[in-house]
């Protein structure tokens, strides 16, 4: 990370993460805090490894990690994931949709991520998932530029990303309408009306709001074309390369965490 990058951000999040100094121990850092927090995030480093690299003990580290990650998430969620709720914004997200992918009227891409956790104490079965690991599920909702647009972070692992979805904010503002896609109108070279919606995979229910390709079995030469538009570009492969893969800027997700979800 830059140094102005750090700057920037120590800035705005240290008054969050600031303790007072007692009469029997002065109070971390919270540039010492933020730097642990960051190296732990970018490469997985244990704690007992992070405690000789920062000479700051482990237990202490296990107490204030968690509430840097809540700081960051509470001062940044509202300035870096927005999803919109003006039709005009929507139509935007289309538009780019259709220039990039040739997939008209979509105006975002929704899959889920199992991210590896160690089992927490006492939850049984509760964030095992059908891959054979524990792991929380992140639900995301992206543009055609891979760009969060709403996020659902902390499913068991035991749930479906349909399940996670169907009790989600999201489902209810696409069903009473408060979301605000544009009015229908028709397809390009087309004068029949027709809805805006979000593009999903298999594990979902198809609805006048939500895309999902046809079953494989059985499938017709239009169904096929269909499938290929909605699917060009295998968006939801791409989603999973760029957030989690991509420079290694996520690699972090993909191993074991250690702290209770």
């Amino acid at each position: 990370m830059p140094p102005v990058m750090f700057d920037e951000l120590l800035n705005r999040v240290g008054p969050r993460i600031k303790k007072t100094d007692t009469l029997f121990r002065r109070a971390l850092s919270p540039g010492l805090k933020l730097a642990i927090t960051l190296r732990h995030l970018a490469t997985g480093d244990k704690y007992s490894t992070l405690q000789y690299d920062f000479r700051v003990a482990r237990n202490s580290i296990s107490k204030f990690l968690p509430e840097v990650c809540r700081a960051i998430v509470d001062e940044y969620k509202d300035e870096v994931i927005s999803c919109p709720t003006d039709p005009n914004d929507w139509r935007a997200i289309a538009d780019e949709f259709q220039k990039r992918w040739n997939v008209p009227h979509a105006c975002g891409a929704l899959d889920g991520k199992h991210v590896a956790i160690r089992c927490p104490p006492k939850t049984g079965s509760l964030y095992h998932n059908y891959k054979g690991f524990f792991s929380l599920v992140l639900l995301a909702l992206v543009d055609a530029d891979y760009k969060f647009l709403w996020i659902d972070v902390g499913g068991y692992g035991s749930n479906s990303d349909a399940q996670i979805y169907n009790a989600s904010e999201l489902k209810e503002c696409l069903e009473d309408g408060t979301i605000g896609f544009p009015e229908p109108d028709p397809l390009p070279n087309d004068d029949q009306n027709m809805p805006y919606f979000l593009l999903g995979d298999d594990a979902f229910g198809l609805r006048t709001y939500l895309m999902k390709p046809f079953s494989i079995r059985g499938m017709s030469k239009e169904q096929a074309i269909t499938n290929y538009r909605i699917s060009r570009g295998d968006v939801w492969w791409k989603m999973h390369s760029e957030f989690w893969h991509r420079d290694g800027k996520y690699s972090f997700l993909l191993w074991d965490k250690y702290q209770t979800p």
